[in-house]
């Protein structure tokens, strides 16, 4: 029986020369550089659809039609280009990108079936990528009973032996001779659609193999456009009419900019008359786009617009982006909110609180269920949202676990992962945008509001502005929201018949900037707008300081006086008055920029740091999670408990001349951080 023979490629001596020119008159340099740094600093040539196609436009259809074929005849030709006798490329890849429109698809654009066999382009967010392993590209076998050696290709995904022994013509037994083997390394990507461009529900993915030098090219969270060949799995025994696809991947090309799907130039006369207030006011449009169905809370509305358009981050040393959280009662039109930056923002994410894991909402090594590995690196909504906004709604109900991983990822805006083998950092320059309800439901107007939110005060601490979005009964307001609810709600009904609508009835469903103008202005502005408070600037830096100092030591001369502001707020004003400067496409910030920065940081402590038994404002309540006054009153419980040496909080709320259910309330707390306990129904000091 003849032995086995090795695969090759069928040769077109024609095709190879046509395409050795095509090297020579096009690519001689980045050929000549391949050779100088290859294998180990450089192990491909890269080449531009396009420069294929201005060369022979049958050239470049034959390659979108057989891309396989065409990129086996490509790296041949790149082995016999004409090179020093000691350069060999013998094992390097050509690498084609930049595909035309045609072929370029979003994630849930590529029609499965169509493209079978085909070069295409994918563009979409890594959410997944296992491990790098190493993968046999030609196997070694050694026959035990003789000693030798078969040399098998591999393809697809099980490893395949040789039929007999080329030496003594047995079948075996064979030993692979890793050593003697080729390999290379090799891992799996899943790509999903962005978060921002799905159509609902989660978006749809996709699967990518990656060998040799395209492994780690990205990372979870990244954005990326992969070229390759849409292929089926290789069907098992039992394979059934249904098969998976997969991108064998030919090319990788990261996203530079961070919003290079949206079309400025198309906007961007339009966006800079918008900024130097030829159609109003900028802000208040800003105001005025924002969840326009939703009537009042402008402040909040004014801060989300400034969030969107973000701080400047300094390339990663100074955080950007403001951190805003909504509290309220249930029913107030928080999620509104939410669901209006979600799809406003140019990049953003949307998670509810309700099962969130940590894995969800940062980063996590996890469980493979692709390829064959057994753990992956999956990006959470912080992560996906890179760049943009992640809204989370709910947060009051996100787990405790998941809720500290989000405090490194807000601080640092980086999200660190170690396990199971798994040492990586991933990028969260995200501004998150959360709501939450107080833990009984409704506010208890005689406890601090932030004490109220089951979020611990380090989570607290993080966010730039708080916000009450409040449901308090007021015949006044009231009857304009319902004028307002039945004006959207009719509005629509009018639109969707095709009536003429007035200009209210417009103006109460529709913003005043159009969804992709606005999208484009914040992409504009994030991109080329570098703003901050210049040396020569000494009318707002003065102002900035003393405002602040005014905050942080209002009523520091008296003893009983709350803790005073920290310094964390400084930094939101200047983040703050950066994104505002970015509306006016300016990079100086200005006084004024600074003082509308500081009216949302005062509304902010008003609504929500005040200790309502004082009516001072007290930076402890967020800090630490207890008001000053409740700090003392509970020393004052603690002595009393210990003096009597055995007593109730019935007897303490007499003696202190209070209200019971403050004093138990007091008592409880006192209770769960250990300081007493409770023997026959009397209280005691721990």
């Amino acid at each position: 029986m003849e032995p086995p023979q090795i695969a090759t490629m069928s040769t077109n001596p024609e095709l190879t020369d046509e395409l050795i020119q095509f090297l020579r008159d096009r690519y001689s340099e980045e050929v000549a550089e391949l050779a100088q740094h290859y294998p180990r600093e450089q192990r491909s040539l890269r080449i531009d659809y396009d420069d294929v196609f201005r060369y022979d436009p049958d050239l470049a259809d034959d390659l979108l039609d057989q891309p396989a074929r065409m990129l086996d005849y490509f790296e041949e030709a790149l082995r016999l280009y004409d090179l020093p006798i000691d350069v060999s490329l013998s094992n390097a890849h050509v690498r084609v990108f930049n595909l035309p429109e045609t072929v370029s698809h979003d994630v849930e654009d590529v029609s499965r079936h169509d493209n079978i066999g085909s070069l295409l382009d994918v563009r979409g967010q890594v959410q997944k990528v296992s491990k790098v392993k190493p993968r046999v590209m030609e196997a070694a076998f050694e026959c035990q009973r003789c000693g030798t050696v078969t040399r098998i290709p591999q393809v697809g995904d099980q490893l395949e032996e040789p039929h007999e022994c080329q030496g003594c013509e047995r079948q075996g037994p064979f030993r692979l001779n890793s050593s003697a083997s080729t390999w290379t390394d090799h891992q799996f990507a899943r790509v999903q659609q962005p978060p921002e461009r799905t159509k609902g529900g989660e978006g749809d993915t996709i699967d990518v193999h990656l060998e040799d030098d395209l492994i780690q090219e990205f990372e979870a969270g990244d954005r990326v456009t992969l070229t390759g060949i849409l292929d089926i799995e290789d069907p098992t025994k039992e394979q059934k009419r249904d098969v998976d696809t997969t991108v064998d991947a030919r090319a990788v090309v990261r996203e530079e900019s961070d919003y290079e799907d949206i079309d400025v130039d198309e906007h961007l006369d339009e966006i800079k008359a918008i900024a130097k207030s030829d159609r109003g006011d900028p802000y208040d449009l800003l105001v005025q786009s924002i969840n326009p169905q939703h009537r009042g809370d402008e402040d909040v509305k004014l801060a989300i617009a400034l969030q969107m358009f973000g701080g400047w981050s300094r390339n990663g040393e100074k955080r950007g982006d403001s951190h805003i959280l909504l509290m309220g009662d249930p029913g107030c039109g928080k999620s509104t909110f939410l669901q209006a930056v979600d799809d406003l923002a140019p990049r953003s994410t949307y998670a509810s609180g309700k099962g969130a894991t940590a894995a969800g909402l940062t980063a996590a090594a996890v469980a493979d269920d692709f390829g064959e590995t057994e753990w992956g690196l999956e990006a959470g909504a912080l992560v996906l949202a890179d760049g943009g906004v992640a809204c989370i709604d709910e947060i009051d109900k996100v787990n405790d676990n998941a809720v500290s991983s989000l405090h490194d990822a807000l601080e640092s805006q980086q999200v660190r992962v170690n396990k199971a083998g798994i040492n990586a950092t991933l990028n969260s320059r995200t501004a998150l945008l959360a709501a939450g309800n107080p833990r009984e439901g409704r506010f208890d107007p005689y406890q601090p509001r932030a004490q109220q939110l089951d979020l611990g005060p380090t989570l607290m601490s993080r966010f730039d502005l708080m916000f009450m979005v409040s449901d308090s009964p007021d015949a006044d307001v009231d009857r304009d929201v319902v004028e307002h609810m039945m004006r959207s709600r009719r509005a629509a009904a009018k639109r969707a018949l095709g009536e003429e609508l007035t200009e209210e009835e417009r103006k109460s469903i529709e913003p005043e900037i159009p969804r992709e103008v606005l999208r484009a202005y914040i992409a504009y502005a994030k991109e080329e707008v570098t703003p901050y408070i210049r040396d020569e600037n000494t009318e707002a830096r003065e102002y900035l300081k003393e405002e602040f100092l005014k905050i942080r030591l209002a009523n520091a001369d008296e003893d009983d006086s709350p803790v005073p502001v920290t310094y964390r707020q400084e930094e939101a004003i200047e983040r703050l008055a950066e994104a505002s400067a970015r509306v006016r496409l300016s990079d100086e910030v200005t006084k004024q920029d600074v003082d509308r920065a500081l009216s949302l940081v005062r509304k902010s402590m008003q609504q929500v740091g005040i200790d309502p038994e004082t009516g001072e404002f007290d930076v402890d309540a967020v800090e630490t999670g207890q008001s000053k006054s409740q700090r003392d009153r509970r020393r004052q419980v603690l002595s009393i408990i210990g003096d009597q040496d055995g007593t109730t909080g019935e007897e303490v709320a007499d003696i202190m001349q209070m209200e019971q259910r403050k004093i138990e309330h007091d008592v409880q707390e006192l209770k769960d951080r250990g300081k007493v306990y409770e023997l026959d129904g009397e209280l005691r000091v721990s």
